[in-house]
């Protein structure tokens, strides 16, 4: 556990946790930005569109299982926090053996429903057959994306931030010469594109396993100790599930507005599609913040340091604040240079990436809010407040909004405007559910 003596060590320790977490991130979404910047310079528009159009069904999909990531990067947190070397052995161990199960059953859901999710998201002629080709072979890569990021939890509960970063540097840059090689020289489109994600994925798994092979300390992996720790295995699951099910549930809600987006055909399908490739780096990089929160509150939460913890959560949200609005502006300020890179040949639907862009890049900083807030609570071990909180607060009025609100007004900055307002609505409701729970810790610390 890493330890600082005031605010101002907690702030730079924080910084310096976050940075390797954030390139990470960024470096992982650089997977599909690159296959949109090279589909839509050496491709068509309607590749783009099937490219960029379906994250948030890949998320549904997912989602239910990388929550299962988050149950483990708390249940690692906590053991080191409370300096049980061997509980972080036995979590390790276990999510492997979840994360390899969890990435067959994803891969086979994703392979075979794809179309039908599309169909029902009412994606274009023009684009639902060029988008189930691309899911069809993205969701091969499944197992490796589920591995990589359980162990890449795991590294980063006991403060190893680097060396998954290192992995995808690689694994990053491996992805972007294939698909200049699959893409311009070999013209395999959309195919081109999915291969190279999947091999990149393959790639970034390989080197963490090897990785962990090595490491000498209780992050160590040894196949001979591969076994399902029960205890260790529930408390992911209690954990981890509820988190996944927000996740999935919240991507619902954003597969229901990208149906929306749809109705307005190919050109706004494939704008909005690459400003939300390019919104999505503001995205990573609060949320590696809101992760960090998570790591720090688990660990004080372990070593039952509790009054940290409201110095910690401060902290993180000083810093999403300032990264998301100096971010969402920066792209705003910037929004047809950043978008000529997706649609160099079609700078007519500028307009629609730019008003995207308004309403949800520049007011990001309230997603990251609500983050923070909902990860403290999991690392103080909370998992179905929160998730019952989002639900509420942003996944059923955005649903609400979309049906009410958008039907009576269907034009794309009244839809986009149920971003902001839902983040509001839910960080208020995350905060009080926070601040009783911290109570309770204290309360329970004092009495014993």
């Amino acid at each position: 556990m890493i330890k600082t003596k005031n605010s101002s060590s907690l702030l730079v320790s924080i910084i310096k946790y976050s940075i390797p977490l954030m390139m990470t991130g960024i470096l992982q979404l650089f997977y599909n930005a690159a296959d949109g910047i090279v589909i839509g310079r050496w491709d068509s528009s309607n590749s783009l569109a099937a490219v960029t159009s379906v994250g948030a069904l890949i998320n549904l999909i997912i989602n239910v299982f990388m929550g299962l990531g988050v149950g483990t990067a708390v249940t690692v947190s906590h053991d080191f926090g409370a300096n049980d070397y061997e509980g972080v052995k036995r979590t390790i161990h276990t999510s492997y053996i979840v994360s390899a199960i969890s990435g067959l059953i994803v891969g086979a859901i994703g392979c075979i429903f794809s179309k039908y999710f599309l169909i029902w998201m009412k994606s274009p002629e023009e684009v639902i057959g060029l988008s189930t080709t691309y899911l069809s072979i993205y969701f091969l890569g499944a197992p490796a994306l589920l591995v990589y990021n359980f162990a890449a939890s795991g590294l980063r509960s006991v403060g190893d931030t680097k060396h998954p970063l290192l992995f995808l540097s690689i694994s990053g840059l491996v992805n972007v010469v294939l698909n200049i090689i699959f893409v311009v020289l070999f013209n395999m489109s959309i195919v081109g594109v999915a291969l190279a994600t999947i091999i990149s994925q393959y790639l970034s798994a390989i080197m963490v396993i090897i990785h962990q092979l090595k490491r000498t300390d209780c992050a160590h992996l040894d196949f001979k100790s591969l076994s399902i720790d029960r205890l260790k295995l529930l408390k992911i699951i209690r954990i981890g599930l509820p988190a996944g099910i927000q996740g999935s549930i919240f991507s619902l809600s954003n597969t229901v507005i990208q149906s929306s987006v749809n109705s307005f055909g190919p050109e706004v399908i494939a704008a909005n599609g690459a400003a939300q490739n390019l919104g999505d780096f503001t995205y990573i990089a609060q949320n590696s913040i809101a992760q960090s929160s998570l790591t720090y509150v688990g660990q004080n939460v372990g070593s039952k340091n509790y009054e940290r913890i409201n110095k910690v959560v401060g902290i993180c949200i000083m810093l999403v604040t300032v990264v998301g609005l100096f971010l969402g502006t920066l792209t705003y300020a910037f929004a047809n240079p950043l978008l000529s890179l997706y649609l160099p040949n079609n700078p007519n639907s500028w307009q629609f990436g730019r008003i995207r862009f308004f309403y949800i890049g520049i007011p990001y900083f309230l997603c990251g809010i609500m983050e923070v807030m909902a990860n403290s609570q999991r690392g103080m071990g909370m998992s179905t407040t929160p998730m019952f909180t989002s639900l509420i607060g942003s996944c059923a009025l955005r649903l609400v909004w979309v049906y009410t609100i958008f039907a009576s007004n269907p034009t794309l900055p009244i839809l986009y405007l149920s971003y902001p307002i839902t983040w509001i609505s839910t960080s208020a409701a995350h905060s009080i559910f926070y601040f009783i729970k911290l109570s309770k810790l204290k309360k329970l610390k004092n009495n014993t």
